[in-house]
């Protein structure tokens, strides 16, 4: 039972971590000072925030880092990278010392690669330590990823509301402070003992409460993350933030609680039939044994008419139309088991795997560029005084967002459906952002697109290490989705590039100052175009997504109806 406790005090660690190391979401906070500091144009301001997410592209070090030095060494490494990258930044941005632009975006790369080991480390302990319920263990803690803007928003609130700067020494120094907390349980790791029978369930618990807590704090920084009314109510409300994550250290001792009140009051006292069922592992082996036991597709009826009526008619509907153009390409090469592996060569010749590609670059990548930009964004509408509150907006529903992506492994049992047709679903609110922003420069657009952006990014964000596993094997998972997300870096040029020529396009002809060359634009005319642009790539990102679930879904429900049948036969 000790095990058992200190595995959920390392979930909280990780928990810790990732809420105060998502520093790159905070960067609209100080760009527009670090752009006046410098005295670069908006291009150049584009490729500092690119600089954090090509530390993506090298994220692949923390893996081979991890196998010649201990977890903590790795974790202390990218508190170090985050000091050096962030801290440079804030001597540079105050004044106290003086660097060329290459330099800088140095630090930036820095910086951004110190994000990928912290997720590494996260993703590693949450995998060990949870191996029955990895997917609610890793959803659960990259959501805390999404708040870290709102915790540094309120700490910047309680500190010294009148200096941006101070942003860029919480991120230097704050996850440098997390990682010394978080070394006494990351240390005391208890060995991999199994579960007992119920003890998935018993964990599953333990995770929907884990869950409620942190929709709490969601909502909490969403109500008050942005609150600047004075420096005392302001130090109150981090002081509610701080005392929220502190609050599950509580489970483990709810674990010893709920033992003896099992051991010793009601023995029968079980929760029969109400577990959260996830696609790991294991359950994939057992649908690919069962898929390759079957001699012909033609003899592998997986769907009935009492089971899932309305596939076996759109599947029928789908046989009768494959004449057309358009079901010719939906049944193309068509998925037809969840979890076989695709090593490099085979996953760059599937059409699945471009259709993912396009949906995450015209999706969650659009997201991050989004906030990238939202400061002078904001800037450009004359909200530059509601910046903190929009960066504190889209942090927010970041998290909710990611919390969300956790859902049909909770709602499983009772509503199935396609893990890429919710993916659909999730990409469907960015175009309708987009097309809001376009259309009105009121800042109650400004908001709202802002909300919608982050929910919607922050799904795709936290579902896809899933879907990966899922659609092209979880063996070969960490280097299938380090290919996917080469997109971020991409993107973040491409976009941004785009984003940042109109914006110094339209600086030209209406501007408001002028300092140190930099040049700021003012109006609708500095983003409009990049919107409707934006715009009209997500929408094409949603139609990927669409005929991504469609080629899909079969091998989805042929996952989920072998899962019930080895349930049964094991009951």
């Amino acid at each position: 039972m000790a095990g058992q406790s200190r595995k959920w005090m390392i979930l909280v660690a990780t928990i810790w971590i990732q809420a105060f190391t998502g520093t790159n979401f905070d960067f609209s906070a100080y760009s527009s000072d670090l752009k006046s500091v410098l005295g670069i144009s908006q291009v150049q301001l584009n490729c500092l925030a690119v600089a954090s997410d090509l530390g993506k592209v090298f994220g692949w070090s923390s893996g081979l880092a991890l196998l010649y030095f201990p977890l903590w060494a790795v974790l202390f490494a990218a508190a170090l990278m985050g000091f050096v990258g962030y801290g440079v930044q804030w001597l540079v941005i105050n004044d106290l010392i003086s660097l060329p632009y290459i330099v800088v975006f140095l630090c930036c790369l820095l910086a951004g690669l110190s994000i990928c080991w912290f997720n590494t480390v996260c993703f590693v302990l949450c995998i060990r330590n949870f191996p029955s319920n990895r997917a609610l263990a890793l959803s659960l803690t990259v959501s805390f990823n999404g708040v870290s803007a709102a915790l540094y928003t309120l700490a910047y609130n309680a500190i010294d509301p009148s200096s941006t700067q101070l942003y860029l020494l919480l991120n230097a120094l704050v996850p440098l402070l997390v990682s010394f907390i978080a070394l006494v349980p990351i240390l005391r790791q208890p060995p991999l003992e199994p579960l007992p029978p119920d003890g998935v369930r018993r964990d599953s618990l333990m995770f929907l409460l884990l869950n409620a807590i942190a929709i709490l704090n969601g909502v909490y920084l969403l109500l008050f993350g942005s609150n600047a009314s004075d420096v005392a109510t302001s130090r109150l409300l981090f002081g509610g933030a701080i005392f929220l994550l502190v609050f599950p250290l509580c489970i483990p001792g709810l674990v010893y609680a709920r033992s003896w009140f099992l051991r010793t009051i009601h023995s029968s006292f079980r929760l029969e039939g109400s577990g959260f069922v996830l696609v790991d592992v294991d359950e994939l082996q057992v649908h690919k044994g069962m898929v390759t036991r079957e001699s012909s597709l033609e003899d592998y009826r997986l769907l009935n008419d009492e089971r899932v009526p309305n596939t076996v008619v759109a599947q029928k509907s789908m046989d009768e139309a494959e004449e057309g153009c358009f079901w010719k390409i939906i049944a193309k090469d068509q998925l037809e088991m969840l979890g076989e592996e695709h090593p490099l060569g085979l996953l760059v010749r599937q059409l699945d795997f471009w259709l993912y590609y396009i949906v995450y670059f015209c999706g969650g990548t659009i997201g991050l560029v989004y906030s990238n930009n939202l400061g002078q964004i904001a800037q450009s509408l004359g909200q530059s005084s509601n910046i903190t509150t929009l960066v504190t907006l889209y942090s927010s529903f970041s998290f909710f967002g990611r919390l969300l992506s956790a859902t049909p492994d909770y709602i499983r049992a009772k509503v199935y459906f396609a893990r890429t047709g919710w993916l659909a679903i999730a990409l469907l609110p960015t175009p309708v952002a987009l097309f809001l922003l376009a259309s009105s420069g009121q800042a109650s657009a400004l908001q709202a697109g802002t909300a919608l952006m982050g929910l919607s990014s922050g799904f795709i964000f936290a579902a896809a290490v899933s879907i990966t596993s899922e659609l092209f094997g979880p063996n070969c998972v960490g280097v299938n989705h380090n290919i996917l997300i080469t997109n971020i870096p991409v993107g973040s040029l491409v976009y941004g590039f785009l984003a940042a020529l109109v914006y110094d396009s339209h600086g030209g002809l209406k501007v408001k100052a002028v300092t140190l060359d930099s040049v700021v634009c003012m109006g609708r005319e500095c983003y409009l175009p990049t919107f409707v642009w934006w715009g009209i790539l997500s929408v094409l990102g949603l139609a990927s997504s669409v005929v991504l679930f469609l080629r899909t879904r079969r091998a989805y429900y042929r996952f989920e109806q072998d899962r019930l049948t080895s349930t049964m036969l094991y009951s």
